[in-house]
């Protein structure tokens, strides 16, 4: 059964648009991204948007879900889908290309179950905002397992609050099963440990140096709420508690490398769990020395 959607994934750091971009230019298809922050417009070093690998021989590659919502605005899972589908649906019959690192992004699009259409819960959220991260863990731990318990995003306070909020739901209410159209191939890239940990940790000093620490002080001067930049979390958090004097900047830089390093750990355990749920995923350490292998892989299901 041909596939209808082609699928890179990986942790941080792993060279995922690169390849994307590469494969786009073979195919002659377009990307649309799958990373819950890259939608935010000016929030662009640290979300890693690297635009300038949308352009392979001085050709651009078309790209969706990039800089679509203002930073004080909200975007979620349930948008994404329906954007994402929207999207697939335009760009038919090219087979686009999926790219990011999003699990639950992700997921959402190959799953059979509509997760994110699980409605918002006003007074469970503001019981659960009194509590810090480990907290929350403790919490969802707590509840009664549900067909989501084992695939739930736990990386942040507001994916775990979003988890409990639906495992909530599940216990007294069902979705039903869906219909899913979409057959993909999906591509995972997982370089070996200590080769993922240097590539984070280099080009978290290279953003530093170049541009990432003005981005949030920008955003700062724009008069976006510091709350909300520490609520984007990783480079936004550390680096705007940074500002608030709160760290050195040795020791935020330390802190920030470590939790990057932990959001990858954490990134790799979702793809494992997409395993463990049936999805087949072609593993590679890397996407430039196998681009070729790649792209004959890829050309075999389409």
């Amino acid at each position: 059964m041909s596939s209808n959607l082609i699928v890179i994934l990986g942790p941080t750091a792993c060279g995922k648009t690169s390849l994307a971009t590469q494969l786009a230019y073979a195919l002659k298809t377009e990307i649309i991204s799958a990373d819950s922050r890259q939608v935010y417009r000016k929030l662009n070093i640290g979300t890693g948007k690297d635009l300038d690998n949308y352009t392979v021989n001085n050709t651009p590659i078309p790209y969706h879900l990039i800089d679509i919502v203002d930073i004080e605005n909200q975007y979620n899972i349930h948008q994404f889908k329906i954007d994402c589908n929207k999207i697939k649906e335009m760009l038919a019959p090219k087979i686009p290309i999926l790219c990011g690192g999003s699990g639950l992004y992700i997921d959402s699009i190959l799953s059979n179950y509509d997760f994110s259409a699980i409605p918002v819960n006003e007074n469970l959220r503001r019981k659960l905002s009194t509590l810090n991260e480990q907290e929350l863990i403790n919490y969802f731990k707590r509840l009664p397992k549900t067909e989501f318990s084992e695939i739930a995003d736990l990386s942040t306070a507001k994916r775990l609050t979003r988890a409990i909020e639906i495992c909530t739901y599940l216990q007294t209410n069902t979705i039903e099963k869906q219909i899913n159209e979409t057959k993909p191939i999906i591509i995972g890239l997982d370089p070996p440990r200590e080769i993922r940990r240097d590539n984070i940790e280099k080009r978290l000093i290279y953003r530093l140096k170049n541009g990432l620490l003005e981005e949030v002080e920008q955003l700062l001067k724009d008069g976006i709420h510091p709350d909300r930049l520490i609520f984007l979390g990783l480079e936004y958090k550390f680096i705007t508690e940074f500002f608030q004097k709160k760290y050195t900047f040795e020791v935020m830089q330390s802190l920030l490398c470590i939790a990057i390093q932990q959001y990858a750990k954490r990134q790799m355990t979702y793809f494992r769990k997409m395993e463990k749920d049936g999805k087949q995923i072609h593993w590679f350490d890397n996407g430039n020395d196998n681009f070729t292998t790649i792209l004959q892989l890829i050309r075999s299901y389409i």
